[in-house]
């Protein structure tokens, strides 16, 4: 989605989930930086350098990481479904930005939604498959 932002300047906006993890993208003109619920986004995500160039990694394939701001607003999961959710809203925002950046962001996988989540605890077991110790005797 795009729209325009107090000072006059259009934003553009991409969801990303990953896990139980959901982040809100808003991509703004400016310098690069990187914003997670308000603070630096290398302080939020523990100065992991994996993790904040997953989170970057859509503007780099494209050649755009100085040129636009990323603000996120992010909930639930871990630090990596965090990270990951970040790309994918990253991603999507930079397919409202230009329809042309689809096809390379595709092709590095970016768009992709990773479907896996835990799978639910049975009755009988500890885990979802992890069963009691068996004994013979």
């Amino acid at each position: 989605m795009q729209t325009e932002n107090q000072s006059g300047k259009v934003v553009y906006w991409g969801t990303g989930r990953r896990k139980s993890a959901v982040a809100r993208v808003r991509l703004v003109p400016g310098s690069g930086s990187l914003t997670i619920n308000g603070r630096p986004g290398d302080n939020y995500l523990q100065y992991n350098a994996g993790y904040l160039t997953a989170a970057k990694a859509p503007l780099e394939t494209l050649g755009l990481e100085s040129e636009y701001d990323i603000l996120v607003n992010v909930r639930g999961g871990g630090l990596t479904g965090q990270a990951d959710s970040i790309r994918l809203g990253v991603a999507r925002a930079l397919c409202e930005l230009d329809p042309d950046n689809r096809k390379p962001l595709k092709i590095e996988g970016f768009l992709t939604r990773d479907p896996r989540a835990k799978e639910r605890k049975k009755y009988g077991l500890h885990k979802a498959r992890k069963a009691p110790q068996y004994s013979k005797r």
